[in-house]
């Protein structure tokens, strides 16, 4: 109180005192705030105080927050004086949320909707997109519009003279769709020569149209991030869902960090994939869950507990990135004070782990590939806004992972040249993969790599290499299994003929009994040095419809024909495993999976059973000098013999990290 006295006295702000924010970069933790302003919201910041923002800091003590600014309505919730407010605004809730944070050294972002802006285009009809129909499209604005110039580019500037940190710039990617205004017509004429302007998939050049688009997106938020970094070097910008799973493409722009939301339904498994496909990207990443459960039909709020969240978060985390979580504001733009406790709750349990997860990277063990060249032959929009395309590389995740297989999403730019580095690789079901890459993964196994080939139409691109005559033509299969166990399916199949030294692994059925084998739907070939397993069915297809114990343990032990993984847990196949090192430390992230979270009829739920008695098993190049689990700061006893240090874990909550020092 003395200090506080003195400045008080010296007439200097406490703020100038706070500490600096962190970089996004260097954060971990973080909460997410909006309510998509509109016209007809009249009461913003009538009963948002000092206080309670103040007291969020003080509970929670979040690394940064991120608040509304202007959502997909295009009203923004602070007085601009570039764009359009609603009808009543109180109080500058923007300058209010900045004075708090500055104060507690908080960083502060801005929620802020791009593409996506109904106003703009009510106001500016030639800023709206054109759909093949030649109306003009009343949410989406156009990139050959001067949107950006004119509105987007100038406001953001407005925001950041608040001395903002950065924005996270939603209904961005995942907005666009084709334009058919006549400056990207004419463009696209210009630079393919093409004259012919394709409206659907079936047209010739459509896969061109959609990758002209592409292009014209990042050249506009190239644009954006660049004018902002130089009006505003510290700026810090994010297009969200920017180079992720709805975005697969490599890192050619300079934004500051990458992130999204996953959808409210299933977070943990969601945030399992999404995570994946963020953390090899080499940016900055973090991975937002929903803070309630969300039907999009009936649009009800069910609020999640700490023990949920908790859940997704480990998924997050366990990969290396930071994680934030999202509260809706209220329509005043106030916070909802009666769920700091769940979000203290949540913060403690990642702050709790952030030393053995942040930064950490994985050691490779299976790679699972994201074929860019695939995705792009087979999407039928310009970006993965929810398409079910990337379905059935989930599904082959979900098997992987439920499998205790450590597992990483990679596309082929961070494949090509890095093979050797993993000791298997997967290819899900997809019809094209980059020809350089295939070359390389025939060396690759040649050279004593193992390669796991799954899908109907994938096992075409490798029919010379797997050991096996292919039928030309395919058909559904009725029951499949492997051992003693059977299990139903609707999924596509390629018959096929062993060629001799080809080993088969699995049967269909024509009927749920063994008596009625049909023929084998995988085969392990050797090749050079190494493996190659085939399976020529759509295992992903399936498992992500109907997710079986069969279908789980037929991958796993599939696998485990290839190679023998650094880690191996027995007690219950409810554990996820993430394997990561850094600073010559390795960690062993066991996640419990158990519970609910994929029943979608769920929305919200306070327990996760514990897992009990697990026998963990991890291989190091020399004993070593203490396992302790953390955060629990336990050390454990453990055997160690043939390579292998063996450890039994007595009790698993939701996430605990083994920390092996050498």
């Amino acid at each position: 109180m003395k200090f506080l006295r003195i400045l008080l006295f010296l007439n200097l702000p406490v703020f100038l005192f706070a500490q600096t924010p962190l970089r996004r970069s260097d954060s971990f933790f973080g909460l997410h705030f909006d309510f998509h302003a509109v016209l007809e919201d009249t009461l913003i910041g009538k009963t948002l105080t000092d206080s309670m923002i103040d007291s969020l800091l003080r509970k929670v003590k979040p690394d940064f927050i991120q608040v509304d600014s202007k959502g997909h309505s295009g009203f923004t919730s602070y007085p601009t004086k570039v764009g359009y407010s609603p009808k009543g605004i109180k109080k500058d809730i923007l300058r209010l949320f900045r004075e708090v944070t500055k104060r507690h050294g908080v960083a502060l972002y801005l929620h802020y909707s791009g593409v996506w802006d109904n106003e703009a285009v009510k106001h500016h009809p030639n800023w709206s997109r054109i759909t093949a129909e030649g109306k003009r499209d009343d949410r989406k604005t156009s990139l050959w519009s001067v949107y950006a110039d004119s509105l987007l580019i100038p406001q953001l500037k407005e925001m950041s003279d608040y001395g903002v940190d950065g924005v996270w710039v939603d209904g961005d990617c995942w907005a666009v769709e084709p334009d058919y205004c006549t400056a990207a017509m004419d463009e696209f004429r210009n630079s393919t020569g093409i004259t012919e302007i394709p409206k659907k998939k079936s047209d010739a050049n459509y896969a061109q149209w959609l990758e002209f688009h592409r292009t014209a997106f990042r050249r506009y938020v190239r644009k954006y991030t660049d004018a902002l970094h130089q009006y505003n070097p510290r700026f810090q910008v994010a297009s969200n869902w920017a180079f992720s799973a709805m975005m697969p493409e490599s890192v050619d722009i300079n934004v500051d960090f990458l992130s999204g939301d996953t959808e409210p339904l299933n977070g943990a498994n969601q945030s399992a994939f999404q995570a994946r496909c963020l953390a090899p990207q080499g940016k900055p990443w973090d991975l937002m869950s929903w803070s309630f459960g969300y039907g999009w039909e009936d649009q009800v709020f069910s609020a999640k507990s700490a023990v949920q969240l908790s859940q997704e978060a480990a998924q997050v985390i366990a990969m290396g990135g930071g994680y934030q979580a999202y509260w809706a504001q209220n329509r005043d733009g106030s916070l909802k004070t009666y769920a700091y406790n769940t979000m203290a709750d949540l913060a403690k349990f990642c702050r709790e782990r952030q030393r053995f997860c942040q930064n950490t990277k994985p050691v490779p063990q299976v790679a699972l590939l994201y074929s860019n060249t695939g995705y792009k032959s087979e999407i039928t929009t310009v970006y993965n806004a929810g398409d079910g395309k990337n379905n059935p590389m989930i599904g082959i995740l979900n098997a992987l992972l439920y499998s205790q297989l450590p597992t990483e999403i990679l596309q082929e730019h961070h494949l090509i040249g890095h093979t050797k580095n993993y000791p298997m690789i997967v290819i899900p079901e997809w019809k094209k993969i980059n020809e350089t890459l295939r070359n390389e993964l025939l060396e690759y196994v040649q050279q004593g790599g193992n390669l796991v080939v799954i899908g109907a139409e994938t096992v075409k691109i490798f029919e010379n290499e797997l050991g096996v005559k292919l039928n030309p033509t395919t058909h559904t299969i009725p029951f499949w299994g492997f051992d003693n166990f059977i299990t139903g399916t609707k999924a596509t199949y390629r018959p096929f003929k062993l060629l001799p030294g080809t080993q088969s692994f699995g049967q269909w059925f024509s009927e749920e009994d063994k008596r009625f084998a049909q023929g084998p739907v995988a085969t392990v070939a050797s090749f050079g040095k190494g493996k190659i397993a085939g399976v020529y069915f759509n295992f992903g297809e399936q498992h992500y419809k109907r997710e079986t114990y069969v279908g789980r343990d037929f991958l796993g032990n599939l696998a485990k024909k290839l190679f023998d993984p650094n880690v191996k847990v027995v007690g219950s196949k409810l554990v996820n495993v993430a394997l990561n090192q850094k600073n010559g430390t390795t960690y062993v992230n066991l996640i419990n999976m158990a519970g609910n979270h994929a029943n979608k009829a769920i929305h919200s739920n306070d327990e996760i059973p514990p897992l009990y008695n697990l026998q963990v098993s991890v291989k190091t190049p020399r004993r070593p000098h203490q396992i302790v689990l953390q955060p629990e700061n336990k050390p454990l006893s453990f055997a160690y013999k043939n390579g292998e240090a063996v450890f039994i874990i007595s009790k698993l909550a939701i996430h605990s990290i083994a920390e092996i020092k050498l």
